[in-house]
């Protein structure tokens, strides 16, 4: 099943006038939405000369999809940091040169050596978040836990992530159970959850979700961290909760693919995306949390106070970071899900 985590929107700066002109070096970039501005990437191209042909994804399942051939045209995407490892044993990712990323060390410790490539061989962490509750206070009461979902009173008000690993991830954090947990019965007992929530479930929605909480059409959801910020920016009133019963959190991060016959300008666009003043820039735009340790330190102190996107030491270990899943728990989780969608 596809999971749409970000709004898909199509940015081709090879389309803007002057980008197409004379043998240009070209590089061609393969990302999330809502990571990486127009000036931000103008910028690039303006400094160095290179042509980006740059366009967006809606999934990892979708840039997979694109890549698994090894012959996609693509030089530089960003998988998420649960399909890092499948993506290097289907032999799609190239190694790092550390030599030619000399702005790595401005990552966060926590990402400078991660479970899922501790010697960053082949990723380098770009933006990470997680999910949580984002409700109204003035509609209805504070919600604490996955639990407080399931309460009568949420009824019609609620709405939960359009994405298995999440929806399901809930379910078993109110089970008591991983968020990674792969056995069949505990997958089964999740759908079981989920089924007995659905009543409640106006809807699944992922992003599109923002503009109704603001407008006051829902009063509860689980969402993720940036559109929750997104959300109360609009509307301040607005209120974040991580559940106390834990959360997911995923790391999206930049690789270079194996079939790129252009490994050195994708390094240099992986060390500008590690500037500092570069990644601070994203997250001020687009409210998503920074793996650069260096653009948060110049982030205004309002920033970096974000709870939302920066959640403090000891509600961070409440979460459990997306690992991958063995293929058959993966098809049993996609068939429950699609069971649950359809009942």
């Amino acid at each position: 099943m596809i999971s749409r985590r970000r709004t898909l929107f199509f940015l081709g700066l090879s389309g803007i006038p002057g980008c197409n002109r004379g043998n240009r070096l070209r590089l061609n970039v393969f990302n999330w939405s809502n990571y990486a501005g127009a000036d931000t990437l103008r910028r690039f191209e303006e400094e160095t000369g290179i042509r980006l042909r740059y366009s967006v994804y809606e999934s990892n399942e979708e840039l997979l999809a694109r890549v698994m051939s090894g012959n996609s045209g693509w030089d530089v995407v960003f998988p998420s940091n649960y399909f890092i490892a499948p993506m290097h044993n289907m032999g799609l990712l190239a190694r790092f040169d550390r030599t030619h990323l000399k702005n790595i060390p401005n990552l966060d410790p926590v990402f400078a050596a991660p479970a899922w490539d501790a010697r960053l061989n082949w990723c380098v962490p770009y933006m990470w978040g997680s999910s949580g509750i984002l409700y109204n206070p003035k509609i209805v009461e504070a919600p604490q836990a996955w639990a407080d979902l399931w309460e009568p009173r949420y009824g019609g008000r609620l709405t939960m992530l359009d994405d298995p690993g999440e929806v399901f991830g809930a379910a078993l954090k109110k089970l008591g159970l991983r968020l990674n947990a792969t056995n069949p019965d505990d997958l089964k007992r999740a759908q079981a959850e989920a089924l007995r929530q659905k009543p409640l479930v106006r809807a699944y929605l992922n992003t599109e979700v923002r503009d109704q909480v603001v407008a006051g059409d829902v009063a509860v959801c689980q969402a993720w961290a940036t559109t929750a910020q997104q959300a109360i920016d609009a509307a301040p009133h607005l209120a974040w909760c991580y559940p106390r019963e834990g959360f997911s959190l995923y790391a999206d991060c930049a690789v270079i693919l194996r079939e790129s016959r252009r490994a050195e300008l994708a390094h240099r666009f992986i060390d500008y995306l590690l500037r500092p003043k570069v990644a601070a820039g994203v997250v001020r735009e687009f409210r998503c949390a920074t793996a650069n340790r260096a653009a948060r330190e110049i982030l205004p102190e309002r920033d970096r106070a974000l709870e939302t996107l920066f959640p403090a030491a000891e509600t961070l270990a409440r979460g459990e970071w997306f690992a991958p899943m063995p293929a058959a728990a993966q098809r049993l989780r996609d068939r429950l899900w699609t069971e649950l969608k359809s009942a």
